[in-house]
């Protein structure tokens, strides 16, 4: 059994009523908490998207001392993030501008960490590259090992207008990958800021909500940038036939 978390846009960097920039840090500081006071081991933390909120160095900074924890932390770009300084201040890597992709081999599971991001832009694409590097990873190597598929942008509608318009689009380019590979158990993504459920290319698709703040819903009033809820995260366990179960959990 693998059992892993996710959470996503924790903003750092993100001003609230001129707060500098605290609320966001102490929220995403709140949830790393709680996992790293766990009990039980964890396999990994999944970061998916958004780290920094205008992409500036001295976010990176913050991001790299907030996602230390005792766990493995896997991460991927956002449309709020920036690809050289998030490459140059969190993976250690020259500054360069091509998508930020990444293959995690874990005990039990392969973790594929995707660069949905469009540089200067809001919505997300997965580009030709990134899907021939997938295609070729999910290829290759432990054919016979569950793979998850993480990325920020989700690349289906999720009945709220003002993130469905800046949501992955071609997305069936990435069916298409997907469908040519049954190990891939689930794909898991972030940028709504709402825990939800779905399914993509006959597979779940599970959207981690946003630490930062809570978007509503339609019936709820929304859709709106709600901060009256508290931060919140998934956990994602893989049972030995790699069945996907997923919980989600407010952290108060």
């Amino acid at each position: 059994m693998v059992t892993i978390a996710q959470l996503s846009d924790i903003h750092l960097g993100q001003v609230h009523r001129g707060d500098g920039g605290r609320r966001a840090r102490r929220r995403a500081e709140q949830v790393m908490a709680y996992l790293d006071a766990l009990p039980g081991p964890l396999d990994a933390v999944l970061v998916t998207g958004d780290l920094a909120d205008h992409g500036l160095p001295e976010e990176y900074r913050q991001v790299a001392k907030v996602l230390q924890s005792r766990h493995p932390v896997l991460i991927c770009p956002g449309n709020h993030d920036r690809r050289e300084p998030y490459r140059e201040l969190l993976l250690g890597e020259a500054p360069a501008q091509g998508p930020v992709n990444r293959a995690h081999h874990l005990p039990g599971v392969d973790v594929l960490m995707l660069d949905s991001s469009i540089p200067g832009r809001n919505d997300g694409l997965l580009e030709d590259a990134t899907l021939e590097w997938l295609d070729g990873r999910l290829a290759a190597g432990r054919g016979d090992v569950p793979a998850l598929v993480g990325f920020h942008h989700p690349p289906v509608e999720l009945s709220i207008p003002t993130v469905d318009r800046i949501r992955q689009f071609e997305e069936e380019r990435l069916a298409e990958v997907v469908r040519r590979h049954p190990r891939v158990a689930a794909l898991l993504c972030g940028h709504a800021h709402t825990p939800a459920a779905t399914t993509f290319a006959g597979r779940p698709l599970l959207v981690a909500p946003g630490v930062v703040y809570t978007v509503t819903l339609p019936c709820e009033g929304g859709p709106g940038a709600s901060s009256d809820h508290p931060p919140m995260l998934a956990f994602h366990v893989l049972d030995d036939d790699g069945r996907v179960t997923t919980h989600y959990r407010a952290v108060c």
